[in-house]
């Protein structure tokens, strides 16, 4: 099975995408230490297949990525089309659509890694949309999967051709550009670096801060005392590794035995990580984590701006990848016999002073920028503790006028009881009457005699006495009929 996985490899020579590139990295590459004494692999003996490392890509969907490619090299049908494909095909997109072909079982797992890495990247949104407050918002995870260009996203469950000529050409573009990225995140490290040494030297008095520069011009001075660096990819270079990696005599320096040793698996190419692992001889002349003047994450880059360097004067065909005949081709020019001298990184500063000026700037808008948040956050802060105390007010007064009124449940106060004469209550005085009542009351303290009061009578009563008044021969006044009889009285004394 390996040997099939290595010689799908041919096919590659001719991608300039990085295809290849992720297939070598990922399937095939067996990581091999440069000191280890290989003079006994010329030797016909049986290897054991080991499982190779995964290399990360620094992709963010490295992880599925990988496990797409490990799947379909399972497949004998994709395998033998991908060793047939020309460059042409590949471009047309022709290579993607052989996965119509691909067995059932393939397809399924492809279909649930894809469906595993949409809720990945669902998840992902919405982790997003909580940090940035918005927890009551509706989340449109179908529009915001479109910035997603490496999965059609608006087919989240199943893998379809569309799918792998994304991943293809996505992966192709992010690698490309993942270099790039890798020199400016250091330059911002380097400038980070600067500004913080800065920065401390102001919180410095004036000896301590000329003892601080001492020991810094000390230590770039230590670490800049090494040994000669090769040029890398240089005959010099390549011999020492020989060598001391390798064990043999340096009189004995032959191109082609020196690339199948180093070519770990055995694909015909060096890779970008075969590459570097050919630097790491000149990288321990310039780097020694124990030393406090090494910067390790220096190091990183300077192996980063040799494999470049190597890259960009054998690989011909740019597809990222150094064939046996390249490097052959290279080993020939005057570059390779008399190379110039390396320019390690303490000779070249990462960055101009220009850069330095503006990184400063967005530092200072930056910490400007946190200031007013923090003030803003300090208002709301405020404002919703001021709420909080009128809200503990109002729960204050609630339950003060609950109390109350469980107090008057408690108690059962009821109104007085109504008086009653001869079947009629007597209705409450009204408060004109009571107000009446009390001012007579005071009269009579006062010594002054009451008012007589007139007595009343109900109608009924009215009527009796009428009655008997007219028996008793008493005139009576038009006031003292009753009603009804006010009329007829009235009527009788205009008779002649």
């Amino acid at each position: 099975m390996m040997t099939g996985i290595h010689n799908k490899m041919c096919w590659s020579q001719a991608l300039h995408t990085g295809w290849l590139l992720l297939l070598v990295q990922f399937l095939c590459l067996e990581a091999v230490p440069i000191s280890m004494d290989k003079t006994k692999v010329l030797e016909p003996e049986k290897k054991t297949e080991e499982i190779a490392a995964s290399v990360d890509t620094g992709l963010h969907y490295d992880r599925y990525l990988r496990e797409v490619i490990d799947f379909l090299e399972k497949d004998q049908h994709f395998r033998e089309k991908l060793h047939n494909t020309d460059m042409e095909d590949i471009k047309l997109g022709k290579l993607a659509k052989e996965l119509d072909f691909v067995s059932h079982h393939v397809r399924t797992k492809l279909d649930e890694l894809k469906r595993q890495e949409v809720n990945r990247l669902r998840t992902l949104i919405k982790a997003k949309q909580d940090l940035e407050g918005g927890n009551d918002i509706a989340v449109d995870h179908q529009a915001l999967l479109k910035q997603f260009e490496y999965l059609n996203h608006m087919n989240p469950h199943t893998f379809e051709v569309d799918d792998l000529d994304r991943l293809i050409k996505s992966a192709t573009k992010d690698l490309e550009n993942y270099d790039k990225e890798r020199h400016e995140d250091f330059k911002k490290y380097e400038m980070t670096k600067e500004h913080d040494r800065q920065e401390h030297l102001k919180t410095l008095d004036e000896d301590e801060r000329k003892k601080e520069e001492e020991h810094y011009e000390e230590m770039k001075k230590k670490h800049a005392d090494h040994p000669k660096v090769n040029h890398p990819g240089s005959q010099n270079q390549l011999k020492e590794v020989w060598e001391e990696g390798d064990g043999l005599d340096p009189e004995d320096f032959d191109p082609k035995t020196f690339f199948n040793l180093h070519d770990s698996n055995g694909d015909g190419f060096f890779d970008e990580q075969e590459l570097e692992a050919l630097f790491t001889k000149e990288l321990e002349k310039i780097y020694d984590p124990t030393n406090e003047e090494d910067d390790m994450v220096e190091m990183e880059e300077e192996r980063l701006r040799m494999r470049e360097h190597v890259m960009n004067e054998v690989d011909s065909n740019k597809d990222r990848l150094v064939s046996l005949e390249e490097f052959l081709v290279a080993t020939k020019k005057k570059e390779f016999l008399e190379p110039d001298s390396w320019e390690t990184l303490e000779q070249n500063q990462a960055y101009t002073d220009e850069e330095m000026r503006e990184f400063e700037e967005h530092l200072v808008q930056q910490e400007q920028d946190l200031y007013q948040k923090a003030d803003d956050l300090q208002k709301q802060r405020d404002e919703l503790e001021r709420q909080q105390e009128q809200l503990n007010a109002q729960k204050v007064e609630l339950q003060q006028a609950v109390e109350h009124m469980e107090k008057l449940k408690s108690q059962k106060v009821e109104p007085p009881p109504e008086i009653h004469a001869e079947g009629n209550a007597v209705p409450e005085m009204p408060e004109a009457d009571n107000q009446l009542h009390h001012e007579q009351g005071a009269h009579q303290v006062q010594g002054h005699e009451p008012e007589p009061q007139v007595q009343q009578h109900t109608p009924q009563e009215q009527h009796e006495q009428h009655l008997e008044q007219a028996q008793q021969g008493v005139p009576q006044t038009h006031q003292d009929l009753p009603p009804g009889h006010q009329d007829v009285a009235h009527d009788q004394r205009n008779l002649p």
